[in-house]
């Protein structure tokens, strides 16, 4: 079992910034594969992005390339997902997830409970 709690959500104007946090317990973080997903309110979760354990590679949606960045610190156990030029599109809770790949798609194993970012145009 892996628990996963997000924290750094909150409100910021257009073209502000974020950074999330994702801490996650078990002793083999460095192996996970862990991804961020965010739903908004009436629309279906959607995948954010992931860095894979190995060498740290990451994959982006197309709405947050450029914009976004994920990145790790495996000594605290952490995963974090830099937030910049943030837009009101961009308002939804944050999931961080243990996920794999299932053919072209990342799915969640373990999730957090969600953190909430509200961009105000």
């Amino acid at each position: 079992q892996v628990q996963l709690v997000e924290s750094g959500g909150g409100w910021v104007q257009a073209g502000g910034s974020l950074r999330l946090s994702c801490a996650a317990s078990g002793r083999t973080f460095s192996r996970y594969n862990m991804g961020w997903f965010r739903q908004a309110p009436g629309k279906e979760r959607e995948f954010v992005g992931t860095i894979v354990w190995i060498q740290g590679i990451t994959y982006y949606a197309d709405s947050v390339k450029g914009r976004f960045t994920i990145s790790r610190d495996n000594a605290k156990n952490t995963v974090y997902l830099q937030m910049n030029s943030l837009k009101p599109e961009d308002t939804a809770k944050y999931y961080c997830a243990v996920v794999h790949l299932e053919g072209s798609t990342w799915l969640g194993d373990y999730w957090g409970q969600g953190t909430q970012v509200t961009v105000s145009s």
